[in-house]
């Protein structure tokens, strides 16, 4: 627990307060150490290469260091010290690398203990709830918005949308700032995280319509930084053939948000108006503040080795001790941090024909989740005459369909996918996919059923039975589709998924403004049914990408090859 809360952001700011005397590491109690977290491999590569990392190329007999050797009548060649490696005067560096000790390195997030794992990953659940919760609390309090302000349904609606559009474009930027070393996932979350719950406070007191739109995306913005990287810190924790399961367990959080929502915000808009959903989420999400402040470690490997070795260079006065991701971010200019963070999630969502189209039918069903939000009121408050609170209960159909679906998903994890693996821990990605096979066939399922027992002749639990197959449908397209693209693209991941959520959430803000409208016009059951024939379109996606998955990848710029 100690070594949990040194970690956390307050046991930084106890660290910096009282000058390192209290929460020290290992290092610090014992200076001698210092040797052993240099790494004799990587220091090497530096001496002869000038890079932490193999050499592409073996280097030829009469190597550029013995000729610059002979050229240099009466010179030594430089040593590294402490190591003794000699340094290539043209290509090497001397630089000593920082690194775990060995491959038990208690502070390594993949060493840490069960528990700690767990506790965390808690944390990061927590978190996304806490964020994710902020779209669909709103829509309860919509029609005393509506009123207040005097705007329409359409308009009051952006108020759900603009929140959704924020944590879309959030990410483009907090991803790849949580991805530099001097940084870390830590300073991004409780410091975006701060200012989203202070934002609550504008936005519960809006003057005017517009007030209240400008800080809805507001929120959304400086809330979305978990919503991309929670599960880069999940991956951060668990070994490939583990990370699925962590995932599994995020997802679960996610889906709980926008489902517990209208669920924890119908009653108090039904007593008190939609000011006191927005104050609920700012006691939610100040709770989860507290709780992150107090407990939640830093997951970035890069970060905490850019820390540790710091901390060296302070104690022993010896400049050169640099971590590995430390030496490569000397080398990045704001050129190439604005190509990651911009550029290079668009052209890799347009180029790649294999992130094109999963991030494609992500972005679909991301869509027909915030739909439910306009759809069910007319259902359960307009067929079945729910009051507020009742229409809330009505979407934990689709929580009960997520949490059903874990055991025989984590049973199918643990029997089939995790002996597939390699002795490297690798997987080959196309593995990923059939149970993708399987929830494509729910979602049209869910909205045909929802769609067709949606009426007052039939009782009010056929269509909150339909529901749950969404989230069946749902949560095994996430986790796979998820899992593929870490595997697929393991140098552009961040990348990757920015662009995803990007998309994902372009639609999620789109669909619900002209939902309403569809349902009314088309009725519930031919609007329900257009969703559905849209959705059977797009189940041969992962058919064709299992079969053609890894030819594509053969031929791209991006994907890896080498399986």
């Amino acid at each position: 627990m100690a070594e949990l809360i040194r970690d956390s952001a307050f046991g930084h700011l106890v660290r910096l307060v009282t000058r390192g005397k209290y929460l020290q590491y290992a290092e610090e109690k014992d200076a001698s150490l210092w040797r052993n977290f240099i790494s004799g491999e990587k220091t090497r590569q530096m001496a002869h290469h000038g890079h932490p990392g193999q050499s592409t190329q073996e280097d030829p007999p009469s190597s550029s260091s013995e000729e610059s050797s002979r050229t240099r009548a009466g010179e030594e060649q430089p040593v590294n010290e402490p190591t003794g490696h000699p340094i290539d005067q043209e290509k090497g560096r001397d630089v000593n690398v920082v690194d775990w000790y060995d491959e038990h390195d208690s502070e390594n997030p993949m060493n840490w203990t069960t528990f700690k794992k767990v506790f965390v990953t808690f944390q990061i659940c927590l978190l996304t709830w806490s964020v994710y919760i902020g779209s669909a609390i709103y829509t309860p309090g919509l029609e005393t918005v509506t009123k207040q302000f005097g705007v329409s349904q359409v308009k009051g609606t952006l108020g759900l949308t603009l929140f959704v559009a924020g944590y879309g474009i959030g990410p483009m930027l907090w991803a790849p700032m949580s991805e530099i070393p001097m940084i870390g996932r830590n300073p991004v979350y409780i410091g975006t995280l701060a200012v989203f719950v202070i934002f609550q406070v504008p936005t519960a007191l809006a003057t005017n319509f517009a007030m209240l739109l400008c800080f809805r995306f507001l929120t959304g913005f400086f809330g979305s930084p978990v919503l991309a990287t929670g599960g880069a810190s999940i991956g951060d924790m668990f070994a490939p053939n583990k990370r699925a399961y962590g995932i599994g367990i995020w997802g679960i959080a996610a889906v709980c948000g926008p489902v517990l929502g209208p669920l924890v915000g119908g009653f108090a808009a039904q007593a008190e108006g939609w000011t006191w959903t927005i104050w609920e989420l700012m006691w939610l999400s100040g709770f989860c503040l507290v709780v992150l402040f107090f407990f939640l470690p830093e997951t970035s490997s890069a970060n905490i080795l850019y820390r540790r070795s710091r901390r060296l260079r302070k104690l022993t006065g010896i400049e050169n001790l640099k971590s590995e991701a430390e030496i490569q971010g000397e080398q990045m200019t704001a050129k190439d941090v604005a190509l990651i963070a911009i550029v290079r999630p668009i052209t890799l969502n347009f180029q790649e024909p294999m992130v094109f189209l999963l991030n494609l039918y992500i972005a679909l069903v991301y869509g027909l989740l915030y739909i439910w939000f306009e759809s069910f009121p007319i259902v359960f408050t307009g067929v079945y005459k729910f009051n507020l609170g009742q229409e809330g209960l009505a979407f934990v159909g689709i929580l009960v369909g997520a949490i059903l679906v874990i055991p025989p998903f984590f049973y199918y994890l643990y029997r089939w996918v995790e002996p597939q693996f390699n002795e490297r821990g690798e997987l080959t990605p196309e593995k990923r996919l059939p149970p993708a096979m399987v929830g494509a066939f729910f979602i049209p399922i869910c909205l045909f059923w929802f769609g067709w027992s949606a009426r007052p002749s039939i009782h009010w639990i056929m269509p909150i039975i339909g529901s749950s197959y969404f989230a069946i449908g749902t949560f095994l397209l996430f986790n796979s589709v998820l899992n593929y693209l870490g595997d697929a693209y393991p140098d552009y991941a961040a990348s990757v998924l920015a662009g995803n959520d990007f998309m994902r959430s372009s639609f999620g803000a789109g669909f619900p403004l002209f939902a309403t409208a569809m349902y009314k016009n088309e009725g519930i059951g031919w609007a329900s049914s257009i969703l559905g024939f849209l959705a059977i379109v797009f189940i041969p996606i992962p058919f064709v990408l299992y079969k053609y998955g890894e030819r594509l990848r053969k031929v791209s710029k991006h994907a890896r090859k080498d399986f």
